[in-house]
């Protein structure tokens, strides 16, 4: 489901928030979009832990992952709302769904369906790469790829469709 049509959004779905004792301690769900009106959202595999991905919610995605009990995303770089695994078949059942203690953060845990890859590249996780730390201050950081092999082919799944990752 892909729209840049926010008809369908229940703008009284989420509470407003009113006190920090409401956001902190209460069972209102008051979650706080940033200026560009999204909320950022880590995904976790259900059964093992591992991260899967960094994406962002806005207001109808986030109404969609409660109503529906799959991941939505919004997406930034296509500008429209995402249902994860709509193309690639890769859907992300939720779990368990946390948000923070102010409210502005979202936890999933899923599982995936198909191959249970979550990287567009075609990698389990999108975090597939560590950072080299502490070692050589005089030389650019370098990267090194965690996983060694990729879970599908982004082509055989994609096509030619354009690749979200912008420079």
């Amino acid at each position: 489901m892909e729209s840049d049509d926010h008809d369908s959004v229940d703008t009284h779905f989420f509470t407003t928030r009113e006190t920090i004792e409401q956001v902190e301690e209460g069972f209102d769900l008051a979650p706080k979009f940033d200026a560009d009106g999204l909320i950022p959202c880590i995904t976790t595999d259900a059964t093992n832990g591992e991260v899967l991905m960094l994406g962002y919610m806005n207001n109808e995605a986030l109404q969609q992952t409660i109503l529906t009990g799959e991941a939505y995303y919004w997406s930034r770089s296509r500008n429209c709302l995402w249902h994860k695994g709509a193309t690639s078949g890769l859907v992300q059942e939720v779990i368990e769904m946390r948000i923070d203690d102010d409210q502005d953060a979202i936890w999933l845990r899923v599982q995936v369906a198909g191959s249970g890859a979550s990287c567009h590249v075609g990698y389990r996780s999108c975090f597939y790469r560590s950072v080299q730390v502490g070692d050589h201050p005089d030389k650019p950081a370098r990267l090194i790829f965690t996983e060694s092999a990729k879970t599908f082919d982004p082509k055989q799944i994609y096509g030619n469709a354009p690749n979200p990752t912008k420079l």
